[in-house]
């Protein structure tokens, strides 16, 4: 009989009578901010120390404590293993990136045999089997693999995908039972391929960002000096390991400058979001933890039905709340403060932060201590038209996402590219050593956002004293009448309605039959009863048209029904597709 590791961990728990115990916080091994050539000379380094990463279950118990030193070892089998397999200096390897030491062994165990671990996706809770059949196929194509590792639990899905593109198809499982021979494992260079990176959104059309290991460590050396991190840091994450901020942020940066961090696996957040502030709680270091937006809102909306946050939570050591990967929602973020202020949350802990796969991560990083910072914009100054004097001016608060990341340039364009200055909105570029080398095998995607060394974001901002700020994506912008709106403001009226709530919404532009642009808006909706529905749609048309100022095609559509990219977020371009091609069928409901 084979053990696998966790078996292992609880077969020598129960022979010892000893309880599990983290890995530590401090280290007598000196810290260097990721100051390596590869990923491979980060984790050599951090293997001479103490430190590491630890697993939790859903309740937030530790399973299995993982010191670097035992994932060097065991990284350093698996590449053993796969060149006995013939695999070859720059293949393709892809993982599917389940939080757990066998994704993290795999993943450097690729790093070491010279080739490219590419992470993908696991299946989500909606849209089926199938679905992620699909979806795991489309992007085989796209990275040309020659091995696909998955966990048992979803062997059949995962095998299917594989059998699609005649990827081989291993469950990790079993490798880990082959023989791992002594074999010469190649010497990376600094300026090879460490990874392909999907970014979200990339389901249909995928882009593999293909990311050097001079510009993994430049990004995450800049990202841990941007945040001060100091001996005494511990990280808390629950992001998913497929996605540029858990991946990078909370996983390879946490190797590079040998942080301990604790982990909760993504779906185990969804379904107990407070289990993560309990690990921050139980932390006794000072904590470095991010979030989308979403987690902050979740949790704030948890502890709504409980007396004081104090009595379950200490959030007092919580040095770095970070937030980033979507819209960063100045209302949402005071709402957590208000929740948990009396267990000692501090707003200042907050940090905004900006950044794209294609650029490693990190763009921008706001200082630490200074929290969130909105300035008030005009909304005619985000739609670049003129305040009409037959209505009062209204305001939109735009979040402060710090300063250029170190070694990074932010330039503000217009559409033909001319330079913008100070406070004028306009396209978001950037350029510095992080940025990606391309999109794997797609030259012209890549020549379309890459202009010499410079990289369009597709994001729209301004700045301002040197801070950036992020207004919306440019694609994603409606243009009606020569007036812009931005999605993101008709899709958080419409959630502040009582029957809805976040992610219930997707706003986007379609073309009436009379040749004119005008907002389409789908929504979520969980009622059965006709008269209800008719009353709902109502209401969200009155509270759009206090948003836009017109009247806007209104479409309840069931729960559950509107797509999600890999990492979760809303995916508008996908909806406008099925919506117009019929995929989506909203509920009939009577004029």
């Amino acid at each position: 009989m084979v053990l696998k590791a966790n078996d292992k961990v609880e077969a020598n728990q129960a022979a010892t009578g000893a309880a599990l115990q983290p890995t530590p916080t401090d280290d007598t091994l000196p810290r260097i901010l990721a100051d390596f050539a590869t990923l491979g000379d980060a984790l050599d380094y951090a293997a001479k120390g103490v430190r590491g990463l630890n697993f939790h279950d859903a309740r937030g118990t530790l399973t299995r404590p993982y010191p670097f030193s035992q994932l060097r070892e065991d990284a350093l089998a698996q590449a053993r293993r796969l060149v006995a397999a013939g695999v070859k200096p720059q293949d393709r390897i892809a993982l599917i990136a389940e939080t757990g030491p066998e994704f993290a062994s795999l993943f450097f165990g690729v790093v070491y045999a010279g080739a490219w671990p590419v992470p993908l996706p696991l299946p989500t809770s909606f849209g089926g089997a199938q679905s992620y059949i699909d979806q795991l196929t489309v992007q085989l194509t796209s990275c040309d693999p020659t091995m696909l590792f998955y966990p048992p639990e979803i062997g059949a899905m995962c095998a299917e995908a594989a059998a699609n593109r005649g990827v081989e198809g291993i469950d990790w499982a079993e490798f880990e039972t082959r023989a791992a021979p002594e074999v010469t494992l190649p010497k990376a260079d600094t300026n090879d391929i460490a990874y392909l990176q999907y970014s979200s959104g990339s389901t249909r059309f995928p882009h593999g960002v293909a990311i050097t290991h001079h510009a993994l460590l430049n990004n995450l050396a800049a990202h841990s000096h941007g945040m001060n991190v100091t001996d005494g840091d511990r990280c808390v994450s629950w992001l998913p390991w497929y996605h540029d901020m858990g991946l990078v942020g909370c996983f390879l940066s946490i190797v590079a400058n040998q942080v301990s961090t604790d982990y909760l696996k993504t779906e185990d957040f969804a379904r107990r979001p407070l289990a993560w502030l309990d690990l921050i709680s139980r932390n006794q270091g000072n904590t470095l933890s991010y979030s989308p937006t979403f987690g902050y809102d979740i949790c704030a909306r948890r502890m709504s039905s409980q007396t004081k946050a104090s009595e379950r939570f200490d959030l007092s050591r919580w040095r770095v709340a970070g937030n980033g990967a979507d819209m960063i929602r100045p209302d949402v973020m005071q709402n957590f403060v208000d929740a948990f202020a009396d267990a000692g949350f501090k707003a200042s802990a907050f940090l905004p932060s900006y950044g794209l796969a294609e650029a490693t991560l990190a763009v921008s990083i706001m200082p630490p201590g200074e929290g969130i910072v909105v300035e008030l914009v005009e909304e005619t100054q985000l739609s670049g038209g003129e305040h009409g004097r037959d209505r009062p001016q209204r305001f939109r608060a735009i979040v402060n996402c710090g300063k250029p990341a170190r070694d990074m340039e932010i330039e503000i364009r217009e559409e033909d590219g001319t330079p913008l200055p100070e406070r004028a909105i306009g396209k978001v570029w950037c350029r510095g050593p992080s940025v990606m080398v391309g999109y794997f095998r797609d030259p012209e995607s890549t020549a379309a956002c890459l202009v010499d060394g410079w990289l369009d974001t597709g994001d729209m901002g301004y700045m301002s004293d040197g801070y950036i700020y992020i207004v919306g994506r440019a694609k994603d912008m409606i243009i009606v009448n020569g007036k812009n709106h931005w999605p993101q403001d008709i899709e958080w009226a419409v959630e502040q309605l009582p029957a809805f709530k976040q992610g219930d919404v997707a706003a986007f532009a379609i073309t009436t039959p009379g040749g004119e642009e005008t907002p389409a808006v789908l929504v979520q909706c969980r009622t059965s009863d006709e008269e209800e529905r008719v009353r709902l749609r109502e209401e969200i048309r009155e509270r759009v048209r206090t948003v836009t100022g017109m009247n806007c095609v209104i479409e309840l559509v069931p729960p559950r029904t509107l797509p999600r990219t890999s990492s979760g977020k809303l995916s508008r371009a996908k909806a406008r597709n099925q919506y117009l091609n019929g995929e989506i069928k909203p509920y009939s409901i009577a004029a």
